[in-house]
């Protein structure tokens, strides 16, 4: 329905549409139930004025006191009682926007993608949203600006995929939808409903400017314990842009942006291991329209834009056709130098201009694409390119095909041939996919085939290991329970894969099977046992090992965790066998409606002929108190230790390393984009016999403000 009043988003239905227009209510269980009757009720409703589109939602609740509802942080309300809405605003099948609000107010907004097969809750839109508990649930509504989303370019009636739907998180984690869905189809979004009606949406005036000034102060410690101490004080004013161009076509700009993380990374042990570790873009900046440019083969990770002076970036749709630009001039050019065996980390204290450009077009058969991507960063002695073409097509219901081919061209300076062995001058090489799947409501099968070519470089993304082919092929039962049933659902598979360099070379083969049951308390289990040989510097190895992952959530207020990995393994660093311990518990406390405490830790042993030769202990504490729906205080404490016996290495080590790094942050987010953002961190580390010591320690500030003229 279009609406002329206004509404006011307060969390009361009080509003003429929403008495006098019938709601929709939502008939479906789908999970853990398919398609069964709904343990509770609720009822939606949905209306339009020129400016928003909006949605309302009454949630019945038996017993209120049961609700689960914390004041929480946006994006971080996945284990409370919520209900939000689903649009497919290109009625497409491929891309929807998902908006949730738990019974507090708090939101969540999500970019799916029906092509990858992920969600995104990193994208973040600027909306409103208000919840509150009745004697008898809650209300919640929420109003999306049209300028948030992308839909298509027509003064005619516009139809969108849509679905409404509620989490009623108990003994199991209840879905409730408006739709049914069939688990047995390889596609979520062609199965929307269709919201037909939607009028009169004028293209208007779209801007929105982000201007942000950071202020920090870092003082530097090089030699410890105690050695002289230097300070560096920054003062940085940014300015971010985005103009929506056509209802469907956005364009982002950004200079002298502020690309500091105000969510530290989380700290990953790199105790014994042969490739990069793999960390999370979490720039607002590249997150818009970064699903067009996802690809299986990783050719596109846009953390190796590091320091740029300038971002321009260019996304949109136009019928079946998709299309993004990105362009950026960074201060400095980092490397990931990918192997068979290895890859190293490596960086040249030179600017590079980097390009993206891909173009993606929809065809005839139901969520299938095809598309071409080109990467390119180019500096004084440098430069990467890798141009080419992937394509999804799914057959029916039940079999999808998925295709990559790409082809590099690089050429590093001489320091970097120097340093790792690298070809001298320009060489090239390609890498192939091809992917099979599947999938029926009681089988998943899938198999791949991949060639990555030794010289192949994808500097633009996140390739570190090249130099191999491989195949694999996997198999899942699945068996769904019914309301009787001891369980929500069991699965048993094996998997079979081989993976040789490109002369043919065994690099592993590999045998595992697997099982898992989900059931009460939202407890799931998995365990996968498992026998592989991998040959690693000409020296073969057999390994069996088990791993086990546990969860549960009992109540409300506690969610445990533990994983175990135990079995055979190899030492990299002395190129012989050994065995492994790996445990990683987990803790999540949620005390009341502000308090929430997550401890992790991970431990990792490694025993050889001789003794123990070295063993990393991980934790991490993170403390929040969240005041309101966007005032937090949080404390992140990271501590890790390595201790070795230096008698049974083969060069020379440390017998200990620690590590400590700990952030206080204050946080106040209006929303995503005006925020407040104040604190400290610092890093302290010891070696051998000494203590710890500081090795820096920072205050910063952050000041970010949405301006829609």
């Amino acid at each position: 329905m279009r609406i002329d009043e206004p509404i006011e988003v307060d969390g009361r239905l009080d509003e003429r549409v929403w008495r006098e227009t019938p709601p929709f209510e939502l008939r479906f269980e789908t999970r853990p139930l398919v398609n069964g009757e709904p343990p509770v009720r609720t009822w939606a409703w949905i209306a339009y004025d020129e400016e928003r589109i909006y949605f309302a939602f009454r949630a019945e609740e038996p017993a209120p006191e049961s609700i689960r509802a914390r004041f929480t942080d946006r994006d971080e309300t996945f284990n409370d009682d919520q209900v939000g809405v689903i649009l497919d605003t290109f009625h497409d099948g491929r891309r929807a926007f998902e908006f949730f609000v738990n019974p507090l107010g708090v939101q969540s907004d999500i970019l799916e993608d029906d092509i990858t097969g992920g969600d995104d809750p990193s994208w973040d839109a600027l909306w409103d949203s208000a919840g509150r508990l009745t004697e008898t649930g809650f209300e919640v509504e929420g109003a999306v600006p049209f300028s948030s989303l992308r839909y298509p370019r027509t003064s005619g009636e516009q139809t969108w995929g849509f679905n409404a739907v509620r989490f009623w998180p108990r003994d199991a984690s209840h879905r409730i939808a408006l739709e049914p869905r069939d688990p047995g189809r390889n596609c979520i979004l062609c199965q929307l409903a269709d919201l037909a009606g939607i009028t009169g949406l004028e293209p208007r005036l779209d801007v929105e400017l982000d201007p942000t000034l950071t202020a920090s102060r870092t003082e530097r410690r090089d030699e410890l314990p105690d050695g002289p101490s230097r300070s560096e004080d920054d003062v940085e004013v940014g300015l971010s842009a985005r103009w929506g161009v056509t209802p469907n076509l956005s364009l982002n700009a950004t200079i002298n942006p502020d690309f500091s993380q105000v969510e530290a990374d989380a700290r990953q042990l790199d105790v014994n291991q042969r490739f990069a570790l793999f960390f999370e873009e979490k720039r607002p900046f590249f997150l818009e329209g970064a699903d067009l440019f996802d690809t299986e083969l990783d050719v596109v990770h846009t953390r190796d834009v590091a320091d740029p002076y300038w971002g321009l970036k260019l996304t949109g749709k136009e019928g079946p056709h998709a299309l993004g630009v990105l362009a950026a001039e960074d201060r400095i050019t980092n490397l990931l130098i990918p192997g068979a065996e290895r890859s190293a980390l490596d960086s040249i204290a030179e600017d590079n201009f980097s390009t993206l450009l891909r173009y993606r077009r929809d065809l005839p058969l139901t969520g299938s694409t095809v598309g071409v991507l080109y990467t390119g960063r180019q500096g004084e002695n440098y430069e990467n390119h890798v141009l080419g073409a992937d394509a999804l097509l799914r057959l029916g219901s039940h079999h999808g095909v998925r295709i990559e081919a790409f082809g590099s061209e690089t050429e590093y300076p001489d320091e970097i041939v120097a340093r790792h062995g690298q070809p001298a001058g320009s060489f090239r090489d390609g890498a192939f996919r091809l992917g099979y799947g599947y999938q029926t409501e009681r089988w998943e099968v899938e198999a791949e085939y991949q060639d990555v070519g030794r010289d192949f470089r994808a500097d633009f993304g996140f390739v570190p290991q090249v130099d191999f082919r491989t195949w694999a092929l996997g198999a899942e039962r699945i068996f769904r329970g019914e309301s009787e049933d001891w369980y929500d659902e069991l699965r048993f598979g094996a998997h079979l894969d081989e993976t040789r360099d490109q002369a043919g070379r065994l690099l592993e083969r590999e045998v595992e099977a697997s099982g898992s049951f989900q059931g009460a308390y939202q407890s799931s289990l998995f365990v996968g046992p498992g026998y592989r040989e991998r040959t690693f510097a000409g020296v073969d190895f057999e390994e069996a090992y088990l791993f086990v992952e546990l969860s549960a959530r009992p109540t409300s207020w506690l969610a445990a965790g533990l994983d175990v990995y135990v079995g055979d393994a190899i030492d990299f660093d002395n190129v012989r066998p050994a065995d492994t311990l790996q445990l990683g518990p987990s803790l999540g406390l949620s005390l009341g409606r502000h308090w929430q405490i997550q401890v992790d830790h991970e431990l990792e042993k490694l025993d050889v002929e001789g003794g123990e030769l070295f063993r990393a202990n991980l934790s991490r504490l993170a403390i929040v108190y969240q005041f309101d729906r966007r005032t937090q205080v949080r404390l992140l404490s990271q501590h890790v230790t390595v201790e070795r016996d230096p008698t049974l290495y083969f060069d020379e080590v440390y017998a200990k390393e620690t590590g400590l790094s700990n952030q206080l942050l204050f946080s106040w987010k209006l929303n995503p984009q005006t925020v407040v953002f104040a604190g400290y961190s610092d890093e302290w580390r010891g070696n051998d016999d000494d203590s710890l010591a500081r090795s820096s320690r920072t205050y910063f500030l952050k000041l970010g403000y949405a301006w829609l003229p």
